[in-house]
């Protein structure tokens, strides 16, 4: 197998020296920060300097641009597969749609023109004329894309959403989810929506099994259930022989893949949710980054930058993991949604060509929600001997009245930022040291110290509106695309996922009936006579 290389790459470097570089670059802060519609980026506390810049953007300009006008034209930009990646296009006006474009861009507005036929027949108390039940509750099965995007509107967006509907979310096939979900539902005001592009994933076809049987054992009539059940799949036949009216079926498309997926049928849930004015707005929201992404010049994309900066801080400083905290509770999920888009699009260790990835390719990408995470493993962030770059993201005007909260959270924002920046060398620690002296004193002094010079970017967002939301979910999606570019690997394909997956099929049976499992492991043997052993009929 050949080694693919890369004709252009940043030499390698130990970490830097940041609070020289502000020193140094009087232009610094202004260089490094913009404004994207409502949101401001300020990247300039990364381990980032002028020459870094200059070698990096030469980079990008060897990939990038021909890279985005394969995106943008529709390419088969998901070589593995064969496919475009249209996931942008769905969210684009139909007049600006090029014209070779244009019949996926058709058949993209007719599943919003029935989106949004649902949604307002629901916000005005019309559904059963579309043979569906006047929902109070609408649950969402899917796992993956199919949950992780809709979930994380839902919560972000609640003050838009509409105080009439409750929205809940099933991803995990354990059983306590639905267990503790379904005796707080009214069957007969309870609308499920199945979201699986083949219609067979296990998880969510077993969770839609579950609340089928759960209808019918609580009043439902087998000649109504599919009154209770819409479903968004490219597997129309599999879903009516469930007992959902293909009516009721909203398909998805092969060139958007699932990560990508919550601007199209994926969305409905948080369509219903948010009425299809605020849905349409998140769509706007992020076509204003497309644009943004598609035009401007490459020293001056934002995604691109973001790309860059991940590329500099995995292969250039070496740099293992990726921290996201979100300084708003609506965000709290922001860093798990974060999670599958990059890792499982970037996480591969080939390139796009099949050749053996000799560098770095997507971080660990972790986070949580400030300021909880402040007083859990930010010890580590601030004084542990591994460098954690972070991206904290935050919401300059709240929308609840308590302003000294949103004051004192904004301040830790900028505080974390600051102290990871400036650290606090010996000296500084040794003069807050009193009633000890000598080495007990430079000993305590030592601990006290803080390292600094810890990278970091910060996102502010004007609010958190539909829109806002939009754009900010489009800026990592175009940066993710664009790391890809650079690492030379696939961001659209993941067959990573697949593995456990028939692994899991193989070993159900045994789970079940404990028969004797051909061609495992003894530790795999060990442990399913663990749980024969030691399991009780349910």
């Amino acid at each position: 197998m050949s080694v693919a290389k890369l004709d252009v790459r940043p030499i390698t470097r130990a970490p830097g020296n940041i609070r020289a570089l502000f020193a140094d670059e009087s232009d610094r802060t202004g260089r490094l920060s913009a404004k994207l519609g409502a949101l401001w980026i300020d990247v300039s506390k990364q381990d980032f300097s002028a020459a870094d810049e200059k070698a990096l953007l030469a980079f990008a300009e060897s990939v990038v641009p021909s890279g985005l006008a394969r995106l943008f034209d529709g390419a088969l930009v998901n070589a593995s597969e064969q496919r475009p990646a249209l996931h942008w296009l769905l969210r684009t006006p139909i007049e600006k749609v090029p014209a070779h474009l244009s019949e996926f861009a058709l058949k993209n507005a007719a599943i919003q023109k029935h989106m949004r036929q649902i949604v307002e027949a629901i916000h005005t108390g019309r559904a059963e004329e579309l043979g569906f039940v006047q929902p109070l509750d609408v649950v969402n099965l899917g796992i993956g894309g199919s949950d992780l995007g809709p979930r994380l509107v839902v919560d972000a967006l609640k003050p838009h959403c509409t105080p009439a509907l409750n929205s809940h979310f099933i991803a995990n096939v354990d059983g306590y989810a639905l267990h503790a979900l379904l005796p707080k539902l009214r069957p007969a005001k309870t609308l499920f929506i199945v979201a699986s592009k083949s219609f067979n994933t296990h998880e969510t076809l077993l969770n839609a099994q579950v609340a089928r049987s759960w209808l019918l054992q609580n009043g439902v009539l087998e000649a109504d259930i599919g009154r209770h059940f819409l479903a968004v799949s490219a597997n129309v036949p599999a879903a009516v022989a469930f007992g959902i009216r293909a009516s009721s079926v909203l398909a998805m498309f092969d060139s958007v893949g699932g990560r990508y997926s919550l601007w199209s049928a994926v969305g409905l849930s948080a369509a219903i949710s948010l009425g299809w004015s605020n849905f349409e707005a998140l769509l706007a929201g992020a076509h204003l980054v497309d644009e943004h992404v598609r035009t401007a010049e490459t020293q001056k994309n934002q995604a691109v930058r973001l790309a860059l900066l991940g590329y500099h801080n995995g292969n250039t400083l070496g740099h293992a993991s990726q921290a996201v905290i979100s300084y708003d509770e609506r965000l709290a999920r922001f860093p798990e949604f974060l999670q599958q888009l990059e890792m499982e699009s970037n996480g591969k260790g080939v390139t796009a060509s099949g050749d053996v990835l000799m560098h770095a390719s997507s971080p660990v990408v972790w986070g949580g929600l400030g300021t909880n995470v402040q007083h859990a493993f930010f010890q580590a962030i601030h004084q542990g001997t591994q460098i954690v770059p972070i991206d904290f993201v935050g919401v300059i005007n709240p929308d609840h009245p308590f302003r000294e909260n949103h004051d004192v959270l904004l301040a830790n924002l900028l505080a974390q930022s600051s102290a990871l920046l400036l650290g606090k060398n010996f000296e500084a620690a040794r003069a807050e040291i009193t009633g000890l002296t000598g080495a007990a004193a430079d000993a305590l002094a030592r601990q006290k110290m803080f390292p600094g010079n810890r990278p970091s970017s910060t996102i502010l967002l004007d609010a958190l509106t539909p829109s806002a939301l939009g754009q900010l979910l489009a800026l990592y999606e175009h940066k993710t695309y664009l790391l890809s570019l650079l690492l030379g690997v696939n961001c659209f394909d993941q067959w990573g996922v697949e593995l456990g997956k028939l692994i899991a099929n193989k070993l159900l049976p045994a789970v079940q009936t404990g028969v004797q499992a051909e061609g495992f492991d003894d530790s795999t043997q060990g442990l399913l006579q663990q749980i024969h052993q030691h399991r009780q009929q349910v």
